[in-house]
């Protein structure tokens, strides 16, 4: 990707957790910023106010994947207001638990079209740009552990990140000819709000069943997914990068429901 003057870049779900400490994170690698929140403001601003300390522009937008193709149709409203896009990272994502026999058609639905109907639709017009723009560009796409192994009671959650892995495979060999790169990143149990947990809680908390003995902080997995939209990752693409502590080679998940 060759760096424009004014790089832009699109994270959604960035009003908290994960996706708020890669906003900031790539602010600080030189990026303006789109930020995307689906049911709390509060976050959204407080994203950008970080993003603006750091002298970098941060524009808001309210972008709902639960419908997915009115959801697109916002993102391309926030591109228009930032100007082009340069790296697009798919943070949004949904879970609804249950166990294979218990999972209606309706939630099955529901997790798939935030983590991969939406994915697929952001995606694809941030690649049209940015082909457009002809100065290449990233996606990166922000899946799970269980891209790779089954979460025990969440049949729906399992299928859409390996279906989301899936798909940044074949994203990645269709868009390499325009050098743009696309890889997912795969946290394991990290430190977020949706865990009822802050970066903090990352040092002083034990899981003894991760290898690591804790849960990640989420600026551990937004330092990889700055890595991958900085000038050294040029030759990485269709990969997904296991950031766990070790949990996908214990493998704890079934231990740690009992």
């Amino acid at each position: 990707m060759s760096i424009p003057e004014n790089k832009v870049a699109i994270v959604t779900g960035s009003n908290s957790g994960i996706g708020q400490a890669c906003a900031v994170m790539l602010a600080q690698q030189g990026f303006d910023l789109g930020i995307t929140w689906r049911s709390e403001s509060k976050g959204a601003e407080e994203t950008a106010r970080q993003v603006r300390e750091l002298g970098k522009k941060a524009e808001i937008e309210q972008i709902d994947l639960g419908d997915p193709q009115e959801g697109s149709r916002s993102l391309e409203a926030l591109i228009a207001r930032l100007g082009r896009i340069d790296v697009l990272v798919n943070n949004a994502g949904a879970n609804l638990k249950a166990d294979f026999l218990e999972t209606t058609f309706e939630d099955w639905r529901k997790v798939f079209s935030v983590d991969v109907d939406g994915a697929f639709l952001c995606s694809q017009i941030a690649a049209r740009h940015m082909v457009k723009q002809g100065q290449g560009g990233r996606i990166i796409n922000i899946t799970s552990v269980h891209e790779h192994t089954p979460l025990p009671g969440s049949v729906a959650y399992t299928a859409a990140k390996h279906a989301l892995g899936g798909l940044t495979k074949s994203m990645a060999l269709s868009l390499i000819p325009h050098k743009v790169l696309v890889n997912s990143v795969a946290p394991g149990a990290i430190a977020t709000p949706i865990n009822n947990m802050t970066n903090e809680d990352a040092h002083r908390i034990s899981i003894p069943e991760i290898p690591a003995g804790r849960p990640g902080d989420t600026r551990e997995v937004a330092s990889l997914v700055a890595w991958l939209c900085s000038q050294w990752s040029t030759y990485t693409t269709g990969q997904s990068f296991v950031v766990d502590g070790g949990f996908m080679l214990a493998n704890p998940q079934f231990f740690m429901q009992k």
